[in-house]
């Protein structure tokens, strides 16, 4: 962990630290993904999730009417297997394949490599940085992004706002603090008034900075944002977040580098940012009833029509987990938002 003047770090600091490190960061050194890891995707549940998504972007593509080139840019790969199920996908499509120009924004290294090898015969473009993208229409597809970027958190006492932030030294556990925070500062920094009606906040400020960047593409240049996430509709916004180790919750101060930490999406305050940015709110709705409005049991009913009860079962046992609204049906949340003069809501509407 870097050092610094009073040993203490903001939590956003100390996630970064945690997750990001070069040398030591959680995302930087292992996979995570799948049963040897700490948690499972969507994608890594069943590749019907991925070929809903692929077969959403298809309709949107045509939606922006017929684009000779467009990017798709993916906002962190994880293992590669959604942008993998995705092209096989695209290649029934000819047409929409000759088009589609292929972007991943990926920060570690040690995911990148495992997802050129899964990857490695297609053409794709792994970008360092999103001012990269090219000024044609854009796709972005965000699938588990937003939770895995670090956070700050502030909490109202007596009508006066403190930030949470990290003690730590070399002998001892690392420990909370609560330091006097100037909000008014904050908010003029990121020029959100993020406070109203609120008595606690809990946000990224990379998120933000993504968001603007995405958005100016977006504005400049047509197309839009799809956003999966696990997260909450109401207005509050609450401290959410957990650290996985093993599959098992973990306390967030131990297990440095070597457990995941995230937090649930406040989508009420996604949904204020983009609009803040000037996109349109094109859809929002939980993760189980968009993939249904896609048609994800009749494309499991064509699949398995042929198959032994075995694997029938298989594939609508690993639906149920995508769907049902007592696993991850109602815990993912879905919203899409475009430029203003965009008007899609397949997936977001029967």
């Amino acid at each position: 962990m870097k050092n610094n003047k009073n040993n203490i770090l903001g939590l956003d600091q100390y996630i970064n630290e945690a997750l990001y490190n070069k040398k030591s960061g959680y995302y930087m050194n292992s996979n995570p993904f799948g049963e040897k890891g700490d948690y499972i995707t969507s994608p890594n549940i069943s590749i019907i999730f991925s070929e809903m998504i692929a077969i959403w972007i298809i309709s949107f593509w045509e939606n922006l009417r017929y684009p000779k080139k467009f990017n798709l840019i993916e906002l962190g790969a994880g293992n590669g297997e959604m942008m993998n199920q995705i092209i096989k996908t695209f290649e029934k499509f000819p047409d929409f394949r000759k088009a589609c120009k292929i972007n991943i924004l990926e920060k570690s290294n040690y995911l990148k490599k495992i997802q050129n090898k899964k990857l490695k015969d297609y053409d794709i473009k792994w970008l360092k940085n999103l001012n990269e993208i090219s000024n044609i229409p854009n796709i972005f597809i965000a699938n588990e992004f937003f939770d895995a970027l670090p956070i700050k958190q502030f909490i109202k006492k007596n009508n006066v706002w403190f930030e949470k932030k990290i003690k730590y030294n070399a002998f001892s556990k690392p420990s909370y603090l609560d330091i006097l925070a100037d909000m008014k500062k904050l908010e003029k920094k990121i020029d959100f008034n993020i406070s109203y009606k609120q008595d606690f906040v809990e946000f990224s400020p990379l998120a933000l900075d993504y968001l603007k960047i995405i958005s100016k593409k977006i504005n400049n240049n047509s197309g839009g944002i799809l956003i999966i996430d696990y997260g909450y509709w109401d207005s509050k916004m609450k401290d959410t977040i957990k650290s996985i180790y093993k599959h098992k919750f973990n306390d967030i101060l131990t297990n440095f580098g070597k457990a995941d930490i995230t937090h649930n999406i406040s989508f009420k305050l996604l949904i204020k940012i983009l609009q803040k940015f000037n996109l349109k709110i094109n859809g929002k709705i939980n993760q189980g009833d968009f993939l249904q409005n896609l048609g994800i049991l009749k494309r499991a009913e064509i699949i398995s029509k042929t198959l032994p009860f075995s694997k029938k079962a298989d594939i609508y046992y690993r639906i149920k987990r995508l769907i049902d609204k007592n696993l991850m049906g109602q815990l993912f949340k879905v919203i899409f938002a475009t430029k203003k003069n965009i008007k899609f809501q397949i997936g977001f509407k029967n």
